[in-house]
């Protein structure tokens, strides 16, 4: 049983809804799911954000499974979405086992759920911390992924006024080549537009290589203004952003590793 499984089955026992912790007790207290993480409440949290109706930022889930019902003081209430009109929402009688797979895939799937969790919680984090964090975050990506001469050759410009920049990449020791950096901190619910696009475009005068990077989406005439420049843009939306976190470990760190093992075949003949 998933934890995504083990929800909908405390869920489906409540009318009234239930907080993350209330569910959480639960879920122990049925020993439907066993918690490996460090502040389980947190991850039972994400996956139902991430699957809520209301809710939707870069890497929620487009298929709803649940609704917020109310609040208990400053915490909301969770319930089963049961959108009738909605062909393509979860269907709540369908038993997602994971009896009937392969040790690897629910390796695999666990993996794929525990990553999803940690691109949640960067984003709640960037979302509720500073703008000038978020341009540093940006920064220090771009500075892993590989680019400038050394760890020390990105800076925080620390402009505010619009289409200002907000972070410059030296790609050389003289500063000859560099990479000027826009850094958007938006909910999901705003995109980026043509405006905000344009206006860094014009800011990097001579400069030829720039990277617009926000936590939400950019608008198609954005995306399609950039394909007509010239100079070389590069646009990171939230969903592209959470990855790169994610891969090149920015503010993340590695707990454990595990060995996936094959039996060698040839050394035991067929």
């Amino acid at each position: 049983m998933t934890i995504v499984d083990a929800i909908n089955y405390v869920l489906k026992k409540s009318k009234a809804g239930m907080t993350s912790m209330e569910i959480y007790k639960e879920i122990v207290k049925e020993d439907l799911y066993t918690f490996g993480a460090k502040n389980p409440v947190s991850v039972v949290n994400n996956q139902i954000r991430r699957r809520c109706v209301g809710l939707d930022f870069p890497t929620a889930y487009p298929q709803k499974q649940f609704e917020i019902v109310g609040y208990k003081g400053k915490k909301p209430l969770f319930t089963i979405y049961n959108n009738k009109n909605d062909s393509e929402g979860y269907d709540n009688n369908i038993n997602y086992k994971e009896v009937d797979m392969l040790p690897e895939e629910k390796v695999s799937l666990a993996m794929k759920e525990h990553i999803e969790s940690i691109r949640l919680q960067v984003f709640e984090r960037i979302l509720n911390n500073t703008p000038s964090f978020f341009e540093h975050l940006v920064v220090d990506l771009l500075l892993k992924m590989g680019y400038g001469y050394d760890i020390n050759s990105g800076v925080v410009t620390g402009r505010s006024h619009d289409g200002g920049i907000d972070g410059v990449i030296s790609e050389d020791k003289l500063g000859l080549d560099l990479i000027y950096i826009q850094a958007k901190r938006y909910s999901g619910r705003n995109s980026v537009g043509r405006k905000e696009v344009q206006a860094f475009v014009g800011a990097m005068e001579n400069v030829q290589k720039g990277v617009f990077i926000t936590t939400s989406k950019f608008t198609k005439e954005a995306i399609s203004f950039v394909k007509r420049q010239s100079k070389h843009i590069k646009l990171i939306d939230g969903e592209l952003l959470a990855d790169l976190v994610v891969k090149y470990h920015v503010g993340i760190n590695v707990v454990q590793t595990l060995d996936l093992y094959k039996v060698d075949s040839d050394y035991y003949g067929e």
